[in-house]
Order: structure tokens, then sequence, then C-alpha cells
């Protein structure tokens, strides 16, 4: 198949996704759709794909190598950048996930952490656990019984 349709087809792809999350969070759709795992086998079925055919005895050398510019050169190959992309995009969405799950169980806000995790991944998760963090630390909590005693 062509690199870049596989390419552009699994940007097009989480999409959905990432918007069910941001923009109707709270749809019984959107809960059914991220509580399935069948977005994380399509798109690590292409991954596998990707990777196991940008593998040859020199990728797969470059692979072991723990160099900076031996894994610069390596993150050259289109289809190599290709497959770490698609990577790239498995591993945030299942992030993401993770939080949109998070929020609704916990009803911690998310739109930030999930907007960013979008576009760069490990922040998002960052902010996600300040948010959650603060929200605990300042908008949870027992509130106190409503009895005679409390009220003096």
């Amino acid at each position: 198949m062509d690199l870049d349709f596989l390419f552009n087809a699994a940007n097009l792809f989480v999409l959905p996704f990432w918007a069910l999350m941001i923009i109707l969070p709270k749809w019984d759709v959107t809960r059914r759709v991220m509580d399935s795992f069948l977005p994380f086998v399509a798109l690590a079925s292409l991954y596998l794909y990707l990777f196991i055919s940008g593998l040859d005895p020199e990728t797969a050398e470059a692979f072991t190598s723990t160099q900076l510019t031996d894994i610069a050169q390596l993150f050259s190959m289109e289809k190599i950048a290709a497959t770490g992309w698609v990577h790239f995009l498995v591993m945030d969405l299942f992030v993401g996930r993770w939080i949109y799950l998070e929020g609704q169980r916990t009803g911690t806000w998310t739109i930030h952490s999930l907007a960013l995790c979008l576009f760069a991944g490990p922040l998002g998760l960052l902010s996600h656990i300040f948010t959650s963090w603060i929200t605990q630390r300042f908008f949870t909590g027992e509130s106190l019984p409503e009895t005679p005693e409390a009220a003096s």
C-alpha cells in the first residue's frame, strides 16, 4: 500500500475519537466507543504492518543503538518516520482515552488535557495529573453534616 495514503488515513482515523471525547464527552455513544479497544487494534495493526515491512538488517541494527545520531538517521527514512508517527497516534489516543475515562469516573474537567494530549501527548497527561491533584485538593471532599452541632 502507498505509504502516504496509510499515513494520512491514520491521521484522519484518530480524529473522530478525539472529537467525541472533547466535544461530546457525556454522550452515551462516546462512552461506548471509548470503552472499546477496537480503535487501538486497528491502529496497532497498522503499526505492526509498518514496523515489520520497515525492518531489514540495517534498520534492525539501528533500532538497537542508543546513539542519538543513529536514531536520527533511522527516523530520516520515510517508512520509519511513518511507523514512529503511528506509534505516537496509538499511544496518545490511548492516554487520551485514559484521561477521558478518568475524568468521567471522577468528574474531573478534561477538555484542556485532552486537547493538549492530542497535540503533545505527554503534556496532556501532565495537565490531567495536575488538574486531578488540584480538583481533589480544592474542589472535592466530604461536605459537613447538617447537624445543630456543626452549625454552632
